[in-house]
């Protein structure tokens, strides 16, 4: 299949996965469609043995493409939205049982904090940044961020991260855990290529049953959460400091919440 917004790449058991659209490779529905059948032909392809996702240019992804969602006026259907979107997107990388490695080549917020955050193992760039963004246009947390980001980093510190949306840089990223490697910019794909060439060398359907293993001890309420998610979000689109938020955002200004 040619893709549009990213490129597939695989090389002796490893693909390499690359969003590879402009706009920060923010998401629309076609690189969502894009991701999902990259990551379905990784798992019915018994040659793919470890999957390599990252980002092309300076980001790993920002998240949804605003412009998308003020298309859709002001009434959005978020509830149906993830689950056609990031719902889905987050299933396929947790039900993929080959090692997903998540290379953060940049910043990620939002939706991409979550599909990040779904990856096996992560490693990161000097100038990789981790940003909730959800509060920032007055939504709330999706993709699965409810529940990986208090699982990696604590209860406290994801509520500051969700309160106040500053950006936890690469160093403190792998202070709190949401990284296990960070390397200079220039030398993270080298690293990230060893590593998965490393483990494409070793007993693929154990480690995929490992994989099962760690998500029925840590994740098994994930469909759950997702869909709470959803619903959540359905409540939190429909309020006014969500208008707020966007309109904000589009006019590169502070938001005004009130609260309502």
């Amino acid at each position: 299949m040619g893709y549009r917004d990213l490129r597939v790449d695989q090389v002796e058991g490893v693909s390499t996965i690359t969003l590879d659209r402009p706009k920060a490779n923010a998401f629309n529905f076609g690189l969502v469609e894009d991701l999902l059948h990259a990551l379905g032909e990784a798992k019915s392809d018994p040659v793919v043995r470890c999957v390599i996702l990252t980002g092309a240019g300076r980001f790993f992804s920002s998240g949804q493409d605003i412009a998308v969602i003020l298309e859709q006026g002001e009434s959005v259907p978020y509830r149906e939205h993830l689950r056609r979107t990031y719902n889905a997107i987050i299933l396929a990388l947790r039900d993929l049982e080959k090692p997903v490695i998540g290379a953060i080549n940049g910043p990620t917020a939002g939706a991409g904090l979550g599909i990040a955050l779904a990856t096996d193992i992560r490693w990161a760039s000097e100038s990789a940044q981790f940003v909730f963004g959800f509060s920032e246009i007055g939504l709330a947390a999706d993709s699965g961020v409810s529940l990986t980001l208090p699982q990696l980093v604590g209860l406290a510190k994801a509520s500051e991260m969700a309160f106040t949306n500053e950006a936890l840089d690469a160093q403190d990223a792998l202070r709190w855990g949401l990284v296990t490697r960070v390397f200079p910019d220039d030398e993270l794909m080298r690293e990230v290529d060893l590593l998965a060439a490393r483990i494409a060398a070793r007993a693929t359907r154990a480690l995929g049953l490992t994989k099962r293993a760690f998500n029925r001890a840590y994740l098994s309420n994930l469909p759950a959460v997702l869909d709470y998610e959803a619903h959540l979000q359905q409540i939190a689109g429909e309020t006014l400091d969500h208008q707020e938020g966007l309109a904000a955002f589009m006019e590169k200004r502070p938001g005004q919440f009130t609260g309502r």
